[in-house]
């Protein structure tokens, strides 16, 4: 029956979802046409879930500019009444909004249980390989390993590699497996080259050094099928697999398994999802195929990527049990590069598509705007409070004192909330949450002061427009 539904599926677009066979929305969707979920004794909408959420975080704000007032007053003998008001509302206002807003979000977040009996339909996985001579064999031992009923096609496309990635990957001797080979012209080039030879109506992407656990591939299959007809492309979960290889591979665990992860859940929550990211996420192929051919030459393409199919009315999907593990860098250099990408990636992305602020869905405009605000908190961070921690190491307290203590009962409230959510999602997968105290640590009261100035530079970098290097 499901097989049918997918048939089904492959003539919908974003113009005739409202119009898609009541078929496709009654075999899958996970409400009924009353707005509630089936076999569920209390559903709360997902528009008084944000309701609650950012009345909780305007109660947060209030509450702190009551408790702000002194300070506000100090620092306006300083520098001025309007330069004092931006300083803080930068440094404490809108990122204790934003905070009570994701862990209120992340508490409301109760999705209900992932549909998993019904029929796959074939899949394709693309992968794009550059030098991944180290990591391809552990890749494909993962792909071996997955339990999908579904018929597989794996399509990896070496990008011009001067290592010995091409002879292992010819060792493997997988009869599903398609070997392109492209001239060396970024991730982006092969990955379109690859899309030329898909054959499936739902294509999965993942890094060449993305490891799958055996049952994601079923998941995010799954959640595809179960979300609204006019979905394009639902991301997957991805941590951090080399999280034990050096002490800053251990900090990006907890951005990975809290922060990002958290970001994704309330997003999704809203029907809000920003970046199906390519380390792991599934595609509807004829939704690639439609816009400009594919995967765009820009630093951030999987941004752009997912932008570009929202600015079109598609809808972008996410689930938190689909889960891969990738390489995070192994040292500052490579963070650096990594997250001077990401940071230009958003730009590139406002720049090209930041008209969904007002021409996109009400909730997903909600988070457009937030990463418009994003760069101005992270230029505050890095120019007006770094050196106010400075200042208050000499005993001047005008910019860093007790009231900027507050920021971390909430931050820590966001880490456990995520934690217990995580370990409920590993507990159904039979993984274990390993212990990582000394990273927690220092992931909480440095992680930021190194990945704001970062965030800086990329930022400056896109808007300048520099040299682009990937």
């Amino acid at each position: 029956m499901a097989t049918n539904t997918a048939s089904k599926l492959q003539e919908i677009t974003p113009e005739n979802a409202s119009r898609a066979p009541s078929g496709v929305l009654t075999e899958f969707a996970p409400t009924h046409e009353t707005g509630v979920v089936l076999g569920r004794p209390f559903y709360l909408p997902v528009k008084a879930k944000f309701a609650i959420a950012s009345g909780t975080a305007i109660v947060w704000v209030v509450l702190s500019f009551y408790l702000a007032r002194p300070w506000l007053d100090d620092l306006s003998q300083v520098i001025g009444d309007v330069p004092a008001f931006l300083a803080i509302l930068f440094i404490a206002f809108i990122p204790g909004f934003l905070n009570a807003h994701i862990l209120t979000s992340i508490v409301l977040d109760k999705p209900p249980p992932l549909p998993l009996d019904i029929s796959y339909p074939p899949l394709s996985i693309l992968i794009a390989a550059y030098n991944e001579a180290s990591n391809i064999e552990e890749t494909f031992l993962g792909i071996e390993k997955q339990n999908y009923p579904g018929k597989i096609e794996v399509i990896i496309v070496d990008d011009g590699s001067t290592d010995r990635t091409v002879e292992i990957l010819s060792s493997l001797r997988m009869s599903n497996l398609k070997i392109v080979q492209a001239n060396h012209g970024g991730k982006a080039h092969a990955l379109n080259e690859g899309l030329k030879h898909v054959s499936h109506e739902f294509l999965v992407t993942i890094d060449a050094d993305t490891f799958l656990h055996p049952q994601a591939l079923k998941r995010i299959i799954a959640r595809f099928l179960s979300d609204p007809p006019h979905t394009a492309a639902v991301a997957g979960c991805v941590l951090v697999k080399n999280s034990r290889k050096t002490f800053m591979t251990r900090l990006q665990e907890w951005d990975y398994f809290t922060g990002i992860a958290s970001a994704k859940r309330q997003q999704s929550l809203y029907q809000g999802t920003l970046v199906a990211q390519g380390a792991f996420s599934a595609f509807r192929t004829k939704a690639l195929r439609t816009v400009q051919g594919g995967w765009p030459s820009v630093i951030g393409e999987d941004i752009v990527l997912t932008w570009t199919l929202l600015q079109q009315g598609w809808r972008i999907g996410f689930e938190a049990s689909a889960i891969g593990f990738t390489c995070a860098p192994i040292d500052l250099g490579g963070f650096y590069r990594q997250r001077k990408r990401w940071a230009r990636g958003m730009i590139e992305a406002l720049k090209q598509h930041g008209s969904l602020l007002w021409r996109g869905s009400r909730l997903a405009s909600f988070f457009v705007g937030i990463d418009f605000v994003m760069p101005l908190i992270d230029l505050v961070y890095t120019f007006v409070f770094l050196p106010g921690l400075l200042l208050a190491l000499t005993g001047r307290y005008y910019i860093a004192g007790p009231m900027t203590l507050l920021v971390f009962p909430m931050a820590f409230f966001i880490v456990q909330v995520m934690c217990h959510k995580q370990k409920q999602i590993f507990k159904i997968l039979n993984l274990e949450v390993r212990s990582n105290a000394l990273g927690l640590i220092v992931y909480m009261l440095v992680y930021q002061v190194i990945l704001s100035p970062i965030c800086i530079v990329g930022y400056a970098q896109e808007m300048f427009g520099t040299a682009k290097k990937w």
